[in-house]
């Protein structure tokens, strides 16, 4: 659907602004498709445009043309996470850099225990493993899990769900094109047998114990990884 030219490409990481604006502009019905998702929430479309295009440049900066993958594809979670960043940078409840980044250390923490060991791990452990107090480890995983909810969870009804699955865009197809592509994207972020996880329980409908049997794991360690999995996936793929 977009036509995105190699050497275009090449040249506009070279520095070429004229082969960048060509990109953009080529790439502006996608860019546009994305930031539909976000009307009605208190921004102007065209500012977030621009916070898109950003994140556009941004991909070209680090696409690399022997990637087996369209541009358009690869575009798409920056064009996503720099517009995420922004809402949640601009919202009331503002959190440091020191502490996001704290929280992206404890997370990994958790998810590399988890996988290993089947248990969540405890903040003491983590406090020991990072030098950092239990109390900083607590507050920063209270203040992101704050704007998290904030951005993230639906309130309004008992469905599970985030803001972003309730906003409808005016192109359907456009917007299915997105959805498949960030899904493809977030899917292919995973590890082996989480991935496998998802495929098995998702789209070949086989049960929790089924899953357990063809991993050699418990039903229980399935229906853990499966939890965690899909809360990652939820945030990687909300606004």
């Amino acid at each position: 659907m977009y036509d995105n030219n190699i050497e275009d490409i090449i040249k506009a990481k070279e520095g070429s602004e004229d082969a960048m604006s060509k990109l953009v502009e080529n790439n502006s019905g996608l860019i546009w498709s994305i930031v539909r998702r976000f009307r009605d929430r208190g921004y102007e479309l065209d500012d977030l445009y621009q916070i898109g295009s950003l994140g556009f440049i941004k991909s070209i900066r680090r696409f690399d043309t022997n990637f087996e993958v369209q541009l358009s594809t690869y575009a798409v979670p920056y064009i996503l996470g720099e517009i995420k960043r922004f809402i949640r940078d601009d919202g009331p409840i503002k959190v440091s850099r020191s502490t996001k980044e704290l929280c992206v250390k404890i997370r990994e923490i958790q998810r590399e225990y988890l996988n290993k060991k089947g248990i969540e791990i405890n903040i003491e452990e983590i406090s020991k493993l990072l030098n950092v107090s239990k109390e900083e480890i607590a507050a920063a995983l209270d203040s992101v899990n704050c704007v998290d909810s904030i951005y993230d969870v639906n309130y309004k009804d008992d469905s599970e769900g985030n803001i972003l699955d309730k906003i409808p865009a005016n192109d359907e197809t456009e917007k299915n094109l997105v959805d498949k592509i960030v899904l493809k994207d977030a899917i292919n972020k995973l590890d082996e047998r989480e991935r496998k996880i998802i495929l098995l329980r998702y789209f070949r409908g086989s049960t929790q114990s089924q899953v357990a049997k063809v991993l050699g794991i418990s039903q229980v360690q399935v229906s853990r990884i499966e939890k965690r999995v899909l809360a990652d996936m939820k945030e990687m793929l909300a606004v």
